[in-house]
């Protein structure tokens, strides 16, 4: 297994509050690279997950866990949501669909 993919596990930081303005700042994502395996989900492995079959879905091994908190992960351009997460005692595993 390759463990040669960059990807970047993005935590979204809210705006501060502005008592003058009564807004908002905008929100400002934080990421972190770490370097996995990526593939397609397997046909079988969706079935059971989501019950059908999604275009779009990744399996990502990473060698060591990530531990932080993060929202979402960005694989190249696309963003994912996390569906299923398999922590074990030195590999981590995450099922990951396209957010719209």
């Amino acid at each position: 297994m390759r463990y040669d993919t960059p990807i970047y596990f993005q935590r979204i930081l809210q705006g501060a509050y502005n008592a003058e303005t009564g807004d908002y700042a905008p929100e400002t994502v934080e990421e972190t690279v770490r370097y996995a395996s990526v593939m397609d989900t397997r046909t079988e492995t969706m079935r059971l997950i989501y019950g059908d079959i999604r275009e779009g879905s990744l399996t990502v091994h990473l060698p060591r866990p990530y531990r932080s908190p993060f929202d979402r992960i960005r694989v190249g351009e696309r963003v994912f949501h996390v569906d299923y997460r398999r922590d074990l005692r030195v590999k981590q595993s995450f099922v990951l669909s396209e957010v719209p």
